[in-house]
């Protein structure tokens, strides 16, 4: 009697456990039908659609439960950093157009590293001053920063999803670009700001900061650089594809994962290192695999990367009707909108203070090249619209930092988390309905074919920049030298990708695998 009464509790724990996952994946499916049936809508897109569905089935599961829960599964921010972040930003890398992406590195660099700096600097400060006046008090100095951090991670996805990138390719570049560099800017500040000491907060602070993020930035991207060129040898040297094309597309993720996970064990940043893995993976590895796993790799990684931000967006949508957070804030209903509105009013201000700057200094810089390359103010409205969302990893940060297995201790804390909820949903849903009629607008099809086309290869091949050569002589090689360094201070990006262009093929593609630029884009 006694063994089947612990069966029976077995089995149902084991229904506890598999129904609420069950309903989630249904749920999923359900998104994934709607959005495919919304596909050519003006106004919804994906993003939008799995936060309406997870507002709609948290009411649903919070009148069934009579108002306890309105949710299916309890989000633990372990799971998104662990599980679902690692495939969202290994695609973003995997897919990037790695010619676009480092023609426009510089300017890409300037928005998604120094505009973070100003971003959260600006909405740490707005909201010291701010949300005491408005009756919210509590916040320690890393909880200050910590908020800089979150609301300063950007989410670009409903733009992407209107830009064409063969119409506009250096916007598209620069949206793209900036977002994914932006998401690993901001956790590694979010790390490096965790690792301060608050107790002395002094001028020296911000040095440290500013360390300990070069420190976190240099030696996650040299682990994400290690991990991709390591797969790229052993695919090339062992050549998987003749017995398994699985083994090849197994071995791309897992060598992927470990080197997350790594830089996680030794306190990197996951994001950064996966990021770049992703790149050096695509650029190298990509091409020592088979016909039929280059295909199959482009798909399943996307497949992974889109069933992940989807089921972010469905828990954001349903963790907005959790009536126990809701509850557990002191704060009046005016106050509470006084925070949220405080917040997108400090997004919307550190968004604009450095992207039209930066926009600035990005076309001095290039100044003496193509008009090609200008971004005309009508793309940096674009930009700064773009990077107005706010997304999967403002949630994440937001989580790690306010609660508990996903469960608020304080006051405080609740009323920071739904102030990130409200603000992904306002953001996401309001901006993001606006985001096509604005593009379309701004940058109507039929003008926009030849806005922003790239200088021709062609045109970047008439550069006088060869390598140094053993087989000339001191002073031609002198001559060269001098009309390089006078091409490096006209045209610095241009010319430092066209060094980089030529030592790959040179060097690397050689030993790593691929073939030569001239015969395929980087």
């Amino acid at each position: 009697m006694e063994k089947i009464m612990e069966m029976a509790r077995n089995l149902g724990e084991r229904h506890e456990q598999v129904v609420p996952i069950t309903l989630f994946v249904a749920v999923l499916c359900l998104c994934l039908v709607i959005g495919h049936l919304l596909e050519e809508n003006r106004w919804v897109n994906e993003s939008i659609t799995a936060l309406l569905i997870g507002c709609v089935i948290g009411t649903i599961v919070l009148f069934i439960s009579k108002a306890k829960t309105s949710h299916i599964l309890r989000f633990d921010e372990e799971l998104f950093f662990i599980y679902l972040l690692p495939p969202i930003i290994f695609n973003a890398g995997f897919q990037v157009k790695k010619k676009q992406f480092f023609h426009n590195f510089f300017t890409i660099m300037l928005f998604g590293v120094v505009g973070v700096f100003i971003s959260s600097s600006i909405i740490t400060v707005g909201s010291w001053l701010l949300f005491p006046k408005l009756n919210f008090v509590g916040l320690t100095a890393r909880d200050y920063l910590a908020v800089g951090t979150i609301f300063s991670s950007t989410d670009t996805v409903c733009t992407l999803q209107v830009l064409h990138q063969e119409e506009t390719p250096l916007l598209y570049s620069l949206v793209f670009g900036e977002g994914v560099v932006n998401d690993a800017t901001s956790v590694v500040l979010f790390n490096a700001v965790q690792k301060l000491d608050v107790s002395s907060v002094d001028g020296w602070s911000a040095v440290q900061i500013l360390v300990d993020f070069l420190y976190l930035f240099s030696t996650s991207t040299a682990l994400g650089v290690a991990a991709g060129l390591l797969t790229a040898l052993i695919l090339k040297g062992l050549y998987f594809g003749r017995h398994s094309s699985v083994r090849e597309i197994a071995l791309m993720v897992l060598l992927a994962y470990l080197s997350y996970m790594l830089a996680e064990l030794f306190e990197l940043s996951g994001i950064l290192t996966v990021f770049f893995s992703g790149i050096f993976m695509s650029h190298y590895a990509w091409h020592n695999v088979t016909d039929s796993s280059r295909i199959t790799t482009r798909h399943v990684f996307a497949m992974m990367s889109f069933i992940a931000e989807t089921f972010i967006f469905l828990y954001v949508g349903m963790d907005a009707m959790d009536l126990e957070k809701w509850k557990m804030s002191k704060l009046s209903a005016w106050d509470s909108i006084g925070i949220y509105s405080s917040v997108m009013f400090l997004i919307l201000l550190g968004r604009a203070a450095f992207v039209f700057p930066l926009s600035a200094l990005s076309n001095c810089m290039n100044r003496t090249s193509s008009s090609a390359s200008v971004i005309t103010m009508k793309h940096q409205i674009v930009i700064w619209w773009a990077g107005l969302m706010r997304g999967a990893v403002s949630i994440a940060l937001a989580f790690k930092q306010f609660t508990l297995y996903g469960a608020p201790l304080t006051p405080v804390n609740a009323t920071m988390v739904t102030t990130t909820a409200i603000v992904v949903l306002f953001s996401t849903i309001v901006f993001g309905f606006l985001t096509k009629p604005l593009i379309r607008y701004l940058l109507p099809p039929s003008n926009t074919s030849n806005l922003d086309r790239e200088p021709s290869i062609a045109k970047e091949a008439a550069m006088t920049l060869p390598l140094l050569s053993f087989e000339e002589s001191a002073a031609t090689n002198l001559n060269r030298a001098k009309d390089s360094l006078s091409m490096l201070i006209e045209r610095p990006v241009y010319t430092i990708h066209s060094f980089w262009r030529r030592f790959d093929d040179a060097y690397m593609r050689p030993l790593f695998g691929g073939p030569r630029s001239n015969q395929t884009s980087l």
